[in-house]
This record gives structure tokens, C-alpha cells and sequence, in this order.
């Protein structure tokens, strides 16, 4: 067995700040080194009495002080390594720019970071990668790029300007500032629902949601423009007619990371479309299979459509695992589960957690060799502040309470969108603050499993789930062999109320009768005197 590279680190003479440091070495220890850290304020006579034991291959010396007194240090630093023997042993460092730009005139040390490198770079330091091939480098494929940098999320934007040219613009300034792993396309609705018929588009709503893409130059255009800096991946949703023509168009473009496609939306549910529910849901169906069989990764973005529309808890757990059920029948591989923080506005943190928690746990159960499950964590738009100082803030709150779910993407939702669209440079800043938290919390996050509240929450929720879950098959057992991916059966549960929110209300095609409440920082269906009502009482004459 290979023996495993050895990592020394400490901070140098008065200097006690090592976060940067342990996060490094923590970064190594994923690498596969063996790391040995001699902490805060540490002599150069200790450093090489440590080294002369240890015999590592990289010593990581870290500095956050003074650049004079650190160009002192490094100078004896230096005198002093070229008097031991210390073999093939070498010296990185790390510290603010003002003191690594000192680092680096020594010559002394093979590699020096300043804190602005992204992971990218430090791991490919780590791993000693030479190659230059972009695609090794940056990979082009969604799994390849998370295995690059798990446990660290890849980061994903939505961006899409009124105007191609000012996208183009846009989507090159972003790429070049290596912040985000995926841009995720937005296009007008517009496109989205007339690309192929661009006679039923209506020309003052051109711009509306997104850039005006109108011919698939228009998206070559758009990709080519992101082929720079980092190279991020770039996806984009499903479109909500002619749902195959689209995907074979965005692949064909975009080279599109992986689809997003709901299971019973953009239909007459959300009046994005004229589709009637079970040509709609059959219809996704079929794009979740074609995308399968060109082994393009899916998100069903169809749990967090019930909430964003009030839906209480329990529906949005049980969508949550229908929506994978469905992506797994249809023969997706590789599946992207998201899950939307703050949503219903109201939610607490702990009920926020229980609610994911219990969705993962629902969905990990249907993973076996053919279905791999990957968690994409996002903030919920409605709950950001017209303010801009104050959206920040619930930015940074919303990313450190999702990173509970250990996310292997993390969807940046930009904090101005409580006002505006968002714009490159505020794009670009609202990655740095995830950034900020991200590098912060990647270590030593509390164990959410141990909290209590959580617990009970996410456990009430799964029994919850189930029952409706149960309501379904029983409803659909005389109509189908499968209930659960039967496009009939789905929408008829909808149309009858099992599957409802108090936003279908005044809908002759849906129900509607269904009340909810925030109780307690979680959503609840309730009876009509306020009580929370329980899905085996809710749904009793379909469970009997």
C-alpha cells in the first residue's frame, strides 16, 4: 500500500491564526495526505525540531501579521532550512495578499496562496495535477465536477438578462470571475412556451423572466460566451411545450448539465402553459425518459412548486419522494433532489431542517446501483428583503442553515432578487458571501440528527408523508398497477383533493378546499376551527 504524503502546518512566530490553515489541512486529509498541525505562534527552532521527527513532504506555514516582521521571519526561515537537512522536504505558504506578495519575493517557497484562489486551484495543488487539458482541469460533466470538489458544493446561478447582448456580456464577466461552477439559463417565457410556434408569441412580453432566446444560435452564442475563466457548465429548465425539441436542442447548444423538469407543473396548475394534467405529467414523463436515455442527470423541480404555493409539510415530503419515484421509473441514473429553504415564508430553521431531512430520507431509500441521488440546496426567493443590506444577511442565514443536508450543489439565488434581476456584479457578490459561509462551516457543522426538535419533526413528517403516500395507492389500486407514476391516477388525486393547496382555490379544474397554517414555525393542514389536521383524518375516506 502506497505510504500516504505528510502535511506539517503551524502558524509562524506571533501569529495565532490558523482557521485558514486547518481548513487547508483539512482540504489535504480529503486528498488522502496524513496532516499534522503544530498550531498558533509557533518558533522556527520548534518548526525544524518537528520536521527533523515528522520528515513531511510539504511544510504549510501560515502568516496573518505584519508583512515586515513576516519578511524577517522568512528570511530566517530560509537561512535556516539551507543549514538542516531536511531531504525532499518543501515549504508552501499561506496568509493575507500584503504578506504573500512578501512570500513570493523570498523565492523560498514552492507555492504561495493568498486567499483568493478558489478550491479548484488548491486541490489541484494537492493533487499535483500537471495536465492542462480545461476539461481535466474544469470538467465538463455535472458528476465529474462535484467528485472534483465534494465535500465542498459546486456552486449554481440562475442568470438571464432582458437582452441577448447584455446576457452574452454578462454570462463572460461571470465565467471570468471563477465564482460559480453552473450557470443555469434563464430564458423568456417566450421561449419557454413558443420556441418552436414563434408566431404565438406575444412581442411586448419579449425579455419577460429571462433573455429573449429566439434560435438556437442564440444559445450557441450564449454557451460560447461562458468558455473562459473557470468554464462553468451551463443547464437550463425544460421548457414547457415541445419538451423533447428542447432537450435535444439545449443538449445539442448548451452541452445542458442536467434537466429540470416538474412532474405536474407548467400545466394549467400554474398557467404556464394550456396543458391539461395528464398530458402534462405524462409528457414530463417522457422528457425524464429521453434525457435517461441520453444519461443526462434530472431534477424534478416539483416539491418545492406545492410550497411556494403554501402547501403544508407533509404534501411537499410525499411530492418530494413521488417526484424522485417518477425520475427513477423513468430510468433516470443520476438524480438531482432539491430542496428549497424558507419556503413557506414563516418556516422556522429546525422545522426547515426537519422537512429536508425527512424528503432526503424518503428519497435515499429508492437509491440502489441504477439510481444515484445527488442534493442541490437553495434560499427561497419570496423570503428575500427588498433591502439590500438585510437580504445579505438572510443569504448568508439561509446557505448556513442548508448546508445541514451536506449539498452537493448549492443553488445561489442572488440577494437583490427581492427587488430586481440580477446583475453580474451582483451575482458575483452574492457567490463570494455563500463563499464566505461555506468556507466557514464546510467543518465541525453541528450534527442536526442529535437535535431533539428535529428529530421528532422529521420522523412526524415521514409518518405523515406515508400516509398520503398510502391515500394514493388506494385511490389509484382499481385504475393502475402503479399508482404513484400513473399520470391519471396523479392528476385525478389532484383534482379530488388529495394532492391540494389553498392557492387552487377559485380553479374550476383543481380543488382548493384545503386550509393551512404556520404552527409553530412548520406548516400544517388545519380544520376549520384552526386545529391541525392529521393526513389519516384529512384523507380518511380514501384510507378506509
Amino acid at each position: 500500500m502506497k505510504k500516504a504524503k505528510i502535511i506539517l502546518g503551524c502558524a509562524l512566530g506571533n501569529c495565532v491564526h490558523i482557521g485558514g490553515l486547518n481548513h487547508f489541512l483539512k482540504l489535504a486529509e480529503l486528498e488522502g495526505y496524513e496532516t499534522y498541525s503544530l498550531g498558533p505562534a509557533v518558533s522556527i527552532e520548534r518548526l525544524f525540531s518537528e520536521i527533523e521527527k515528522l520528515k513531511p513532504d510539504l511544510v504549510a506555514v501560515s502568516y496573518r501579521l505584519t508583512p515586515e516582521v513576516a519578511s524577517n521571519l522568512f528570511d530566517l526561515l530560509k537561512a535556516t532550512a539551507n543549514n538542516k537537512s531536511i531531504g525532499d522536504t518543501k515549504f508552501i505558504f499561506g496568509g493575507t495578499p500584503s504578506v504573500a506578495k512578501v512570500a513570493r519575493e523570498k523565492n523560498f517557497f514552492e507555492r504561495v496562496f493568498d486567499g483568493t484562489e478558489n478550491i479548484n486551484e488548491i486541490k489541484a495543488y494537492l493533487k499535483g495535477r500537471v495536465e492542462k487539458s480545461i476539461d481535466k482541469i474544469f470538467p465538463q460533466t455535472l458528476i465529474e465536477r462535484i467528485e472534483q470538489k465534494y465535500p465542498y458544493p459546486i456552486l449554481r446561478h440562475h442568470f438571464g438578462r432582458p437582452s441577448l447582448k447584455e446576457t452574452i456580456e454578462g454570462i463572460r464577466k461571470i465565467s471570468e470571475a471563477q465564482v460559480l461552477d453552473v450557470i443555469s439559463l434563464g430564458t423568456d417565457q417566450n421561449a419557454q412556451e413558443f420556441f418552436f410556434t414563434p408566431e404565438l408569441m406575444k412581442p411586448e412580453l419579449d425579455g419577460a423572466g429571462g433573455v429573449p432566446v429566439r434560435r438556437k444560435e442564440d444559445l450557441i452564442a450564449l454557451y460560447e460566451a461562458s468558455r473562459c475563466g473557470n468554464y462553468p457548465l451551463m443547464r437550463c429548465y425544460s421548457g414547457t411545450n415541445d419538451l423533447i425539441k428542447w432537450a435535444e436542442m439545449s443538449l445539442e447548444t448548451i452541452n445542458n448539465a442536467w434537466a429540470a423538469i416538474p412532474l405536474t407543473w407548467y400545466s394549467v396548475l400554474d398557467g404556464r402553459s394550456k396543458r391539461p394534467l395528464e398530458i402534462s405529467i405524462k409528457e414530463n414523463q417522457l422528457a425524464m425518459k429521453w434525457y435517461a436515455e441520453h444519461n443526462v442527470p434530472v431534477e424534478v423541480n416539483e416539491s418545492h412548486q406545492w410550497s411556494l404555493r403554501d402547501a403544508h409539510d407533509s404534501l411537499a415530503v410525499a411530492m418530494a419522494f413521488l417526484a424522485a419515484y417518477n425520475a427513477k421509473k423513468m430510468g433516470v441514473k443520476n438524480y438531482v433532489s432539491q430542496f428549497m429553504f424558507n419556503t413557506p415564508p414563516g418556516t422556522s430553521p429546525q422545522m426547515d431542517i426537519a422537512k429536508m431531512v425527512a424528503k432526503n430520507e424518503l428519497i435515499e431509500e429508492l437509491k440502489d446501483e441504477n439510481f444515484n441521488v445527488y442534493r442541490e440546496v437553495r434560499a427561497g426567493i419570496a423570503h428575500f428583503s427588498p433591502n439590500p443590506e438585510i437580504a445579505k444577511g438572510q443569504l448568508a442565514s439561509s446557505t448556513f442553515i442548508s448546508l445541514a443536508l451536506k449539498p452537493h450543489i448549492l443553488h445561489v439565488v442572488a440577494y437583490c432578487e427581492g427587488d430586481h434581476a440580477v446583475y453580474p456584479e451582483e451575482l458575483i457578490e452574492s457567490c463570494n458571501i455563500v463563499h464566505g459561509v461555506i468556507q466557514n462551516c464546510l467543518f465541525g457543522y453541528p450534527d442536526v440528527e442529535k437535535d431533539e426538535v428535529i428529530v421528532k419533526r422529521k420522523d412526524e413528517l415521514k409518518r405523515e408523508a406515508k400516509d398520503l403516500l398510502m391515500a394514493i395507492k388506494i385511490f389509484g389500486k382499481d385504475k393502475s398497477d402503479d399508482p404513484w407514476s400513473d399520470a391519471n391516477v396523479l392528476a385525478s388525486a389532484i383534482k379530488v383533493g388529495i394532492l391540494d393547496t389553498p392557492h387552487f382555490w377559485g380553479n374550476p379544474l383543481l380543488c382548493g378546499n384545503i386550509k393551512t397554517n404556520l404552527i409553530n414555525g412548520a406548516w400544517y393542514a388545519i380544520d376549520e376551527q384552526g386545529n391541525i389536521l392529521r393526513e389519516r383524518d384529512r384523507l380518511k375516506e380514501f384510507l378506509n
